[in-house]
């Protein structure tokens, strides 16, 4: 079939194999041209694998470090009629790489908060690696089903306390317009650290432990996003910071609970970047779309591979940590330093509909969410029929 880009509102319904291999490969070329890079993991547990930063680290792992790499990832193979998802060709292109360069790659699709897959998980491991010396934890799903309660719970995008005003961008109408939101109530706040809180990571490091799989000195850590003024009443003031909050509390609860074991975790903020989780949360498409305008103006800007390039070199496996208070490490300070968020604050008040596409890097960001799905890639011809029947 001839795949064209299907989109509604913040997603994109199809995705485009030959697009996503060549995404995938792109990355898998960035971190080899990084050269030698030392020590660092033998055998990897990547939980949420399939796209974004878990992607990233995945190929970081293998063909950075030359690392095993087990995944775990919740997506939808293709039929006849409709393509899989963008994560589902991702992995398939990951697999043939890795293949090809004689790299264990295996992954496990299914619904990682539950108890069924943990156990696949570490069936797995037991029969072929023996034991990970370093988890990712990263997870991004609008709703968790309790293993041990069967209760569906669903998060919320709202602030804590007090209502908020504010702009935003509607990338179907092409518009900016004010958006508010009404706070949310102790339910939904607790709703929402139950799905993206810190208590499955807990549950993941714990199984593992607990099933000796776990090798001394095994790493994890678990990816955040905590930005800065313009964004805290829709994260940090909010019910996602709510839950950020219980993700430090989770890895201190790691490295107390598991200390014989030597286990080091951390939490990661990273930078703000087009995702599909990202792309659903008001204010994102518009402050993303400036601070990639002025981040490229300083020559800054990264993507997903270089943030967790420099998360492997710089944190897990280097001595030039940066660590904040919350003993998290801080990948995210080119976009949140004082000298660039001033220069963000500055257009953010000038931006109008009628200057939005002058001040902004709207066609960066739409590029990119494009290449989500591997649509708007250079070098691929999108009226050429490819078959969507790929396979890992």
């Amino acid at each position: 079939m001839v795949i064209k880009p299907k989109i509604r509102g913040f997603i994109c319904t199809n995705a485009h194999p030959v697009g996503c291999g060549a995404v995938v490969a792109e990355q898998i070329e960035y971190i080899q041209g990084l050269g030698e890079l030392g020590e660092g993991p033998k055998k990897v547990l990547i939980i949420g694998s399939s796209t974004g930063y878990g992607l990233a680290s995945r190929i970081t792992s293998a063909f950075g470090y030359g690392a095993d790499t087990l995944g775990v990832c919740f997506e939808k193979p293709p039929t006849e009629r409709k393509t899989g998802t963008a994560g589902w060709y991702n992995t398939a292109a990951f697999h043939q790489k890795a293949k090809a360069a004689d790299l264990y790659a295996e992954t496990i699709n299914g619904d990682a908060f539950s108890n069924e897959i943990k156990a696949e998980v570490i069936e797995k491991i037991k029969a072929d690696l023996g034991k990970v010396d370093l988890v990712i934890y990263s997870l991004a799903s609008p709703r968790r089903t309790d293993p041990a309660t069967g209760e569906v719970y669903k998060s919320t995008l709202k602030p804590v306390g007090q209502a908020y005003t504010t702009k935003t961008y509607d990338t179907d109408k092409d518009k900016i317009h004010d958006v508010s939101l009404e706070p949310a109530s102790e339910e939904e706040i607790a709703n929402t650290v139950k799905v993206m809180g810190g208590e499955d990571w807990e549950l993941w490091l714990n199984a593992l432990a607990d099933a000796g799989v776990l090798a001394e000195g095994c790493k994890t850590t678990a990816y955040t996003y905590i930005g800065k003024e313009l964004t805290w009443p829709i994260y940090g003031q909010a019910t996602i910071g709510k839950a950020k909050e219980d993700l430090d509390r989770a890895a201190a609860a790691i490295n107390s609970d598991l200390g014989s074991l030597k286990v080091d975790a951390h939490v990661s903020s990273l930078k703000a970047l087009v995702t599909q989780a990202s792309s659903a949360i008001p204010v994102m498409p518009l402050y993303i779309s400036l601070i990639y305008q002025v981040m490229k103006e300083e020559g800054t800007h990264e993507g997903c591979i270089e943030q967790i390039g420099g998360l492997y070199r710089e944190c897990l496996y280097g001595d030039n940590a940066t660590l904040d208070e919350q003993n998290r490490f801080r990948m995210d300070g080119k976009e949140t330093n004082d000298a660039t968020q001033a220069k963000i604050k500055a257009l953010w008040d000038q931006v109008t509909q009628d200057n939005f596409h002058e001040l902004s890097d709207y066609a960066g960001y739409h590029h990119e969410f494009l290449k989500l799905f591997g649509f708007d890639v250079r070098g691929i011809d999108y009226d050429a029929e490819v078959d969507p029947m790929v396979s890992w």
